[in-house]
This record gives structure tokens, sequence and C-alpha cells, in this order.
């Protein structure tokens, strides 16, 4: 089966993708393109999936560079093609670069993929932003990485993720939200269980325009489209042992 890959408009001039779970050569939980290491899926078939990834954005497997990522703000500098293979096992949580030859790419199953570009800088930016992530500063932290490398005009594109109406989280959770900044309670709605639910591409998005970025969302919800995305939450619900991961990915022409 064809890969199916979501781009979008304020994109345009680098090749990027958010990839579904649409193609691939998994099966079972994993049904389709699941490109996460971290899961339970076959070593081999997860390699076949990534390989067939980056060969869509234009480089050789070991040129998609990815990270460990562990809902934190921190973010590496891509340097060179050559450094992609060494980010694999580095903790963080963005990337970014201004090299062509390499794609960087994040991995997703509710959380939010931000793909980030300023065309005419020629740098570009990855992040992997879940709430605590988004909280903690990992997208300002990868404009700011895409600045240092001289970009001017960011543009960012926040793709496949949980929406409001499928994520009930608890009073304790939106309490860590307000503590912060008590005008984040807007981010929340009650919801029919008594609990709130959190907007979670809302809160991506204020985030990215506060640090001075043009960002839209895809609006596609992970959660409530099974055919076409993975969801940890989802799974959780079914009581799956495992979920897929969703890949995201952009490079530079060149």
């Amino acid at each position: 089966m064809t890969l199916e890959i979501l781009t979008h408009d304020l994109l345009d001039g680098v090749r990027h993708g958010f990839f579904t779970r649409k193609g691939g050569a998994s099966s079972g939980l994993y049904a389709g393109l699941n490109c996460g290491r971290g899961s339970k899926d076959q070593n081999d078939v997860v390699a076949t999936n990534r390989a067939r990834v980056a060969e869509v954005m234009g480089v050789s497997p070991e040129r998609l560079a990815g990270v460990h990522q562990v809902h934190s703000a921190n973010v590496v500098t891509v340097s060179a093609p050559e450094e992609a293979e060494k980010t694999n096992e580095i903790q963080a949580d963005g990337l970014v670069a201004a090299t062509p030859g390499v794609a960087l790419s994040v991995l997703t199953a509710d959380c939010q993929p931000v793909l980030f570009a300023d065309v005419d800088a020629g740098v570009i930016g990855a992040a992997h932003a879940g709430w605590r992530g988004a909280l903690g500063g990992v997208l300002e932290a990868t404009v700011d990485a895409m600045r240092a490398l001289g970009a001017k005009d960011i543009r960012a594109v926040i793709g496949p993720t949980i929406s409001q109406g499928a994520y009930e989280v608890g009073w304790d959770f939106m309490d860590e939200f307000t503590a912060e900044d008590a005008d984040y309670q807007r981010f929340f709605a009650n919801g029919p269980n008594g609990k709130p639910m959190f907007d979670l591409p809302a809160f991506g998005l204020s985030r990215l325009r506060a640090a001075g970025v043009e960002a839209e969302w895809t609006r596609h919800c992970t959660y409530s489209d099974p055919e076409r995305f993975f969801s940890y939450r989802r799974s959780s619900h079914r009581r799956e042992a495992d979920y897929g991961r969703l890949i995201s990915a952009i490079a530079l022409p060149g």
C-alpha cells in the first residue's frame, strides 16, 4: 500500500510530511507504518518502514535523524548529514539543521509533531511536544536553536495530535498549568464526566505564536481516526499491549 503523507502550504519550499499509519510493513497492533524503534514490533520491520520514509524524504536511511524522546526541552543541532546516526541515542525532543542531505524526524502517538522551516534562511526544525514538553518550553527552545543558525521568518505546522474532545485530564493536571499562568485555564473545558478536557494543539499554537512564529494545525485528531493514526490513549482505553508510532519529517532541498 502506498504511504499516506500529509503536507501543509505553510511549509512550501521544503520537503516535509506528517506520515499516517497507512502503508508500511507492520502487522497486528502495529499494522501499517510503525516507525517506533521503542515499540515491541519486529526490529527489521520497523527498519523497513523507516527506510520507506527516508526514501520519500530523499535521504538514505542513516540520514533520517531522530532522538531518544523524553518529554524534555532539549534540542539537538545536526551540523552535518553524517551526524544523523549519532542523534538517535541523545535524550532530546527537538532537532534543527541548516544543511541539506539530512531529514529531521520525530515520533508521536497523540503528542504534537511540529515541523518548522525558514525557507529563505535554509533552516529547518522538528519537535516532539506532548503536554509536558510544550509546558516545559520545547517549542521555544527549537525556535531559539533555529535562530542561532540564522533563521528569522520561521513557520511551523502542528501535525496530527489528540484533540480536546478526546483528551480528558485530571484536576491536578490543570492545576499544574494554571500554577504557571492563570490564563492557561482557557485551554481547558468542562468534560462530560465532570473532568477537564485539555486542548493540546491550541496550547501549542499559542506558545508558537507568542514566540513570533507563524503557526497552524493540520486539524487531524489521532485518537478519533484509528484507520489513519496510532494513538497511545486509544490503545490504553482498549487495553492493548502496545501501540505504533507515527513519524513526521522535514528536509532541506538540495
